[in-house]
């Protein structure tokens, strides 16, 4: 090889080297991160007169691919147990004690820290996903209906009328986010919302997340999508630390050569100018603690399945009991 070639090549590898930084520099930067210290607090300020036995389920946050969860931490007066939902996979904390075995109020605080990344799909360019076994169980699961979240009917009705013409499922799933987007407003002024009615959403096209949700959801899986709820807690864009007041929720629906793509129909709403952001992207903002509804527990619950499993889900003696406060609070790291 001559000097000129031998300088040739080792410019063309320099080269490389550049560009191949150039764009592994410009990957890490479209996927944002923000790393905090959550603190999740469960009170019980007292019993009624007669009240025996509690049992207490507290959802513990999950790790994935797009949140590192790291030191977690457990403040409790009683021991408790570690489990997951038979279904879904979802962590919990269980405890189960007479009420003479606490001073009320009653306490359980945990603590953890998260490395939460933006979670972004290039539906441009789609990729090899392998469907094994687990995963075909998973698709079959959601496909099929929840208690509030029906996929015959006027659901099944509506889901064909936004979809009629169109073949293939990014368009169908995308058509269906327009709708919902288009058509339904985030409003808690009527009694009803909140709780993931998707006949809810449809009827009177308000509510908050889990009705936005339950109507995306329940008409890709009338189309044949499979599509799944998560759930779990926002962080506000614009602060470092402080108070959280409540949940937040959001969607997956599976695309064969794609994998699970995420959408946030709710936020979409609130924020126009992001419509076409949250059509296959979340941001860092968030916090992610379970999936799916209608959730039975292991150790059982007497009462019937959860509807979403966000906050404590607490028994007396065999009945729900409602008597339950949590704070929630964060602060960036």
């Amino acid at each position: 090889m001559t000097r000129a070639a031998k300088f040739t090549a080792f410019l063309l590898l320099v080269l490389g080297v550049i560009y191949t930084g150039i764009y592994l520099l410009r990957s890490f930067s479209r996927t944002r991160t923000r790393t905090f210290e959550f603190v999740y607090v469960t009170r019980i300020a007292a019993l009624p007169p007669g009240g025996n036995m509690l049992r207490l389920w507290v959802p513990l946050p999950v790790s994935d691919p797009y949140q590192k969860i790291s030191l977690l931490h457990i403040e409790s007066p009683v021991a408790y147990e570690l489990h997951r939902d038979p279904e879904y996979g979802n962590r919990y904390a269980y405890l189960e004690f007479n009420s003479g075995q606490v001073s009320f109020p009653f306490e359980v605080r945990m603590r953890f820290q998260t490395e939460r990344h933006e979670h972004r799909v290039n539906l441009g360019a789609a990729r090899s996903v392998r469907a094994g076994a687990e995963l075909q169980a998973d698709l079959r699961r959601f496909l099929e209906p929840d208690r509030l979240v029906p996929t015959d009917g006027v659901i099944a009705a509506l889901a064909e009328q936004e979809t009629r013409g169109l073949t293939q499922s990014l368009d169908k799933a995308r058509a269906v986010y327009d709708f919902v987007v288009s058509t339904m407003r985030y409003d808690k002024s009527e009694e009803g919302w909140g709780r993931g009615d998707a006949i809810y959403a449809c009827n009177t096209r308000k509510g908050n997340c889990t009705d936005f949700h339950s109507l995306f959801i329940g008409m890709l899986r009338a189309s044949g999508i499979p599509a799944r709820f998560e759930i779990g807690f926002p962080l506000p864009p614009d602060q470092t630390e402080g108070e959280i007041p409540g949940y937040h929720c959001w969607a997956e629906f599976f695309l064969d050569g794609f994998g699970w793509v995420p959408v946030d129909v709710s936020e979409a709403w609130k924020h126009p100018k992001k419509r076409e952001y949250f059509f296959g992207a979340n941001d860092e903002h968030r916090v992610l603690f379970s999936r799916g509804r209608d959730i039975r527990f292991n150790p059982e619950q007497a009462g019937e399945p959860v509807n979403f499993f966000v906050y404590p889900y607490t028994e007396l003696d065999g009945k729900p009991f409602e008597a339950v406060q949590t704070k929630f609070f964060f602060r960036d790291l």
